[in-house]
């Protein structure tokens, strides 16, 4: 048994069984969370795992050193690709967001670092026997996106934040029934 949010897509599914609440100790990966679940905003999942390598090409494998420096010219770029969410706001954003990340890296020596303090370094498993248990935002995504939001990151509200926690393995949110909640719970 799986979390019913994939449903039978393949690509849902694979991301599910494979990346979805494994704990994120990589600083590129977390950049890569945070432009995709930023972009999301509005949007099915699907839709940007769908986008997901079009994403990696045109954001240099998620360089956030790289994408810092993305000028005008750049930004046009990616706002006439059909690859990518076509929204100046977001992608202005994930511009922005590459300095600030920068900069966090400069302050706790990694992003890792910093987002993981949050929960002490551990992973949150949470015990729910059913999706419609599973909130949108929490104290913790409000407290993480505030935070973010007092450095100058932009577009990361706690709804984001929380999926990004989600996705990156700070929080376990697979149902207990799910087959992942073990395999994710003991990493």
């Amino acid at each position: 048994m799986r979390c019913s949010w994939c449903k039978d897509d393949l690509l849902y599914i694979k991301y599910h069984d494979e990346e979805w609440g494994v704990p994120v100790l990589n600083d590129r990966k977390q950049f890569e969370f945070l432009v995709l679940e930023s972009a999301q905003a509005g949007l099915s999942w699907i839709t940007i795992l769908r986008k997901r390598e079009n994403y990696r090409k045109a954001y240099c494998d998620f360089d956030p050193s790289v994408v810092a420096n993305f000028d005008e010219e750049k930004i046009e770029a990616l706002l006439g690709d059909k690859g990518l969410i076509r929204n100046e706001r977001k992608i202005r954003a994930s511009i922005n967001n590459a300095k600030k990340f920068l900069e966090i890296q400069k302050e706790f020596g990694s992003f890792c670092d910093y987002i993981w303090k949050f929960v002490q370094y551990k992973p949150i498993n949470n015990l729910w026997t059913n999706e419609t248990e599973v909130p949108a935002k929490t104290k913790l995504s409000e407290e993480i996106s505030k935070d973010l939001k007092s450095r100058g990151f932009k577009f990361l509200g706690p709804t984001i934040i929380y999926s990004h926690l989600q996705a990156t393995g700070l929080i376990n949110d697979h149902i207990k029934d799910c087959f992942r909640y073990e395999q994710v719970k003991a990493l």
